[in-house]
């Protein structure tokens, strides 16, 4: 029965590449009954080339492997997101995720954003229904594990009023790898090949490779992070760096996190109590959520039936 699925699967799927030969095509990963194709990771590897630019200085089979990897998290994710929601509807966080991304890219606008993607081969509809499952997933995490959450308001409320006193505060451009300890290997052989990947690649190409999370696919950049919204400790470790240096690894539950400093910058602060507790609840409603996020993956990867030809 399996068999049969795939069979008229591969042929609907082969008549949609109009573009590429029969020869051409070939099934690469089965994910439960659908199919990723070479070109489908050829175009993920596009898309992640146009988020990305430096993935370009990788070995083509590195930036291969690495977008098989990206489509099979994106596919599993869809596969689960259908069970609770009907994709191709109105979606409000679309444009919100649409901008950042070409904000990242330094572009001024989704017109210009278009143009930029026709370099590689995409359009902003593919784009748009990537970030639905992205945005749906999100979706889903939250309404799984909303009431799970726990955020300490009188301790931010205590930050916030420090923060008051002192008038200035500081904010750090930082990039992420976040990996999980190898089964294979033992936790200092796992950090030694990711240092030795850091010096000879860089740390956003060794992002792209080993890290789980979604800052991967821009080269584990996370954007400017302001100091007031990182743990005391966090604080305390990223204060010891110059720019351009990394964390030594740091165990945050099951994962283990390289943050590295990309830039500094320090200002004057006029603030609104009330708007800055909201920010910072909402910062740490995010990054609960993230870690709920990876939990519930592992899981449903787990049962999720991946074959790879």
């Amino acid at each position: 029965m399996i068999k049969k699925i795939l069979f008229y699967s591969l042929i609907l799927t082969l008549l949609s590449f109009k573009l590429y030969s029969m020869d051409s095509i070939s099934v690469k990963v089965l994910v439960n009954n659908e199919i990723i194709t070479n070109v489908d990771i050829e175009n993920e590897a596009q898309y992640l080339l146009a988020l990305n630019n430096r993935l370009k200085n990788l070995d083509n089979k590195i930036i291969l492997n690495i977008a098989k990897d990206s489509i099979i998290k994106e596919l599993v994710k869809k596969i689960e997101v259908e069970k609770y929601f009907l994709l191709g509807q109105k979606n409000s966080q679309l444009e919100n995720v649409i901008k950042n991304f070409y904000t990242r890219l330094k572009l001024k606008d989704e017109n210009e954003f278009e143009n930029y993607l026709k370099k590689y081969n995409l359009t902003i509809n593919e784009i748009k229904k990537k970030v639905e499952i992205e945005t749906t997933w999100n979706q889903l995490i939250y309404d799984k594990y909303k009431d799970q959450l726990n955020i300490n308001i009188a301790q931010l409320k205590n930050e916030i009023n420090k923060l008051v006193i002192s008038k200035k505060t500081k904010q750090y451009l930082l990039s992420e790898i976040v990996f999980e300890k190898n089964k294979t290997k033992s936790l200092e052989n796992t950090i030694n090949d990711i240092n030795i990947s850091i010096s000879e690649i860089g740390f956003e190409n060794t992002a792209n490779i080993y890290s789980i999370s979604d800052s991967s696919k821009f080269g584990g950049t996370i954007g400017w992070i302001e100091e007031k919204n990182l743990s005391r400790k966090m604080s305390t470790i990223i204060a010891q760096l110059k720019i351009g240096e990394q964390t030594k690894p740091i165990q945050t539950g099951n994962n283990f996190l390289l943050l590295k400093l990309d830039n500094i910058k320090e200002e004057n602060i006029k603030i609104n109590k009330e708007n800055e507790l909201k920010k910072r609840i909402q910062y740490e409603k995010d990054k609960q959520l993230e870690q709920y996020s990876k939990i519930y993956y592992n899981k449903v990867k787990i049962n999720t039936n991946i074959s790879e030809y």
